[in-house]
């Protein structure tokens, strides 16, 4: 496979993946390109009308120049689902922290590597997404057979009205199940203030 082969898979596929990006966030993406590499790349596949500009608008309403793939542009897009999710830290939507905080307004780090008595929230919390907003985070673990639930910090904003525990409860139901837990146990006081 030649270099300029493999730049292009790399684009191509991170594209795909992001849906939409800007030249920096393709070369970050697998991170086995430079952003100089993405940023030519970019320039040729818009030539080629292999991928279009498209202005992409952020959480706090600004539009920034990203990249789309030119066959994706006709396609409907689709509503979001509006179950409650569990996000991996890892999730392609949260892996790059500053792409994230300008789609979503979310700020997440993960803190297995911070001291116990400095983590804001907690070793290993996950992200809670709910349609295309992310509404809060969540200490959550299996413990044997069972999976506790600590705490749940919802983002600013989002109203924890009954529908939504009702939602939140199903979301961990459904992920207690997959990893073979047989019970849930929500801690008292496990509803925190706003994240």
């Amino acid at each position: 496979v030649s270099e300029e082969e493999m730049i292009d898979w790399a684009c191509m596929s991170a594209l795909n993946r992001l849906g939409f990006a800007t030249s920096g966030e393709i070369a970050a993406f697998y991170a086995i390109i430079t952003p100089a590499q993405a940023k030519t790349w970019c320039t040729a596949a818009v030539a080629d009308h292999r991928i279009l500009d498209a202005q992409i608008e952020s959480a706090d309403g600004s539009l920034r120049s990203s990249f789309i793939l030119a066959e994706k542009r006709d396609l409907p897009t689709p509503e979001p689902n509006n179950r409650v999710r569990l996000l991996s830290p890892f999730d392609p939507a949260l892996r790059d922290r500053k792409r994230a905080e300008r789609l979503f307004n979310f700020h997440y780090r993960i803190e297995i590597f911070v001291p116990a008595p400095k983590r804001q929230y907690g070793y290993y919390v996950f992200p809670v997404m709910q349609g295309d907003r992310m509404i809060g985070r969540i200490d959550t673990k299996r413990d044997g057979d069972v999976t506790r639930v600590t705490a749940f910090w919802p983002e600013k904003g989002v109203r924890m009205g009954k529908a939504r525990v009702r939602a939140l409860e199903a979301e961990i139901d459904r992920v207690a199940t997959f990893v073979g837990s047989t019970d849930v146990n929500w801690e008292k006081g496990w509803l925190k203030e706003t994240a």
